[in-house]
């Protein structure tokens, strides 16, 4: 007996339909990759370190936290959180480099993935956010300080009392299609802990960054085109139109910035643009309020929406990808859980199209 998935692979592999042109292909890690790594002495990891990924362009990759794009990474999707106590926003995995860990490279972050079919119609995963600051300082520390005989200093090990009290957030991430053209995004954010707990959930859109090294290429575009509705312009993909919504009724509120280096921070050299790819970073952690661009054209927005989740509950952000232009673009599909916890919309049907 042929299964949806099924068919949905014969009509890929036939060319009859793209299915496989979209999917969970995002790497979490590109710093510290050799394919970034331009130094005389091939040390790829001290050529572009963990601190350098929120404020750098990468050259020949990107990467996210639970990514999604095209099969040739022209339009990446991703998410970004912050409890209101990290330095930084969470927009990626950390981990401790090479030379850094007491054996070597070490991703300290706890993410699971729960489900993923071969067309990439159905996938879904899950991430442990902590609601304390994010110990960045204290795990390198402590790793570099440990021997080959040691045990590795993990996440855990470094918030044990927040893990106890299940002082953390259950971050679900979860990809539908209805057609190989048409996708949906739920994030789900669970408050696992005994208290209420304040969180920003960013879904993240951008382009990577291929114009900066060919000077002729024509720069793709993102523009705000409604109440938490975008459409994007590229030479070769042509127009897209996404949509953000969220369980707590009201619109989350797009912020922009360019996916390009800061290269007056990194590198004491002039910026290539107004703001730059760690914009939304130093605007919502720091309050530098001119380090977005207004709500226009540009190559790396984001949906802005704080949620304060109350002990033992969930909310939800949805981002929706149709097929062709929607009709009203202030009023973007919903697709979080009904009452009864039931999913809704694309991701109902491409799940039970297994």
């Amino acid at each position: 007996m042929s299964t949806a998935e099924q068919t949905r692979i014969d009509e890929a592999q036939a060319g009859v339909a793209p299915w496989r042109r979209w999917g969970t292909y995002l790497s979490e890690r590109a710093w510290g990759s050799v394919r970034e790594d331009y130094s005389a002495d091939g040390d790829a990891w001290a050529y572009f370190p963990f601190d350098h990924a929120r404020s750098r362009a990468y050259r020949w990759s990107d990467d996210g936290l639970a990514g999604w794009c095209d099969d040739e990474q022209t339009i990446c999707l991703g998410v970004a959180l912050w409890n209101g106590r990290d330095r930084i926003l969470k927009e990626r995995p950390y981990g401790v480099a090479n030379e850094e860990g007491n054996h070597g490279e070490d991703v300290k972050d706890y993410w699971f993935y729960t489900d993923n079919l071969p067309t990439h119609a159905y996938a879904s995963l899950v991430y442990k956010y902590p609601q304390a600051a994010f110990p960045y300082d204290d795990l390198l520390r402590t790793n570099q300080q440990r021997g080959p005989d040691d045990d590795e200093y993990e996440l855990f090990e470094a918030l044990r009392e927040q893990w106890l009290q299940q002082r953390y957030f259950d971050v679900e991430v979860v990809y539908a299609k209805d057609g190989p053209e048409d996708v949906v995004c739920r994030i789900t954010v669970t408050n696992r802990g005994p208290d209420a707990a304040p969180i920003h959930v960013l879904p993240q859109l951008w382009y990577r960054n291929t114009w900066s090294w060919d000077p002729n290429q024509d720069r793709p575009r993102i523009t705000a085109c409604g109440d938490g509705a975008a459409r994007t312009s590229h030479p070769k993909l042509g127009q897209r139109w996404y949509t953000v919504t969220s369980s707590c009724g009201e619109t989350p509120r797009l912020v922009f910035c360019e996916n390009e280096t800061n290269n007056r921070l990194l590198f004491s050299s002039p910026n290539a643009s107004a703001t730059t790819k760690d914009g939304i970073n130093d605007y919502l952690v720091d309050g530098i309020g001119g380090a977005v661009d207004p709500p226009r054209a540009a190559r790396s927005p984001r949906s802005s929406q704080p949620l304060c989740n109350p002990a033992k509950a969930a909310s939800s952000q949805c981002v929706s990808r149709p097929r062709i232009p929607f009709a009203h673009p202030s009023t973007p599909m919903p697709c979080w859980r009904t009452a009864d916890g039931r999913p809704t919309s694309s991701i109902t049907r491409s799940r039970h199209r297994i």
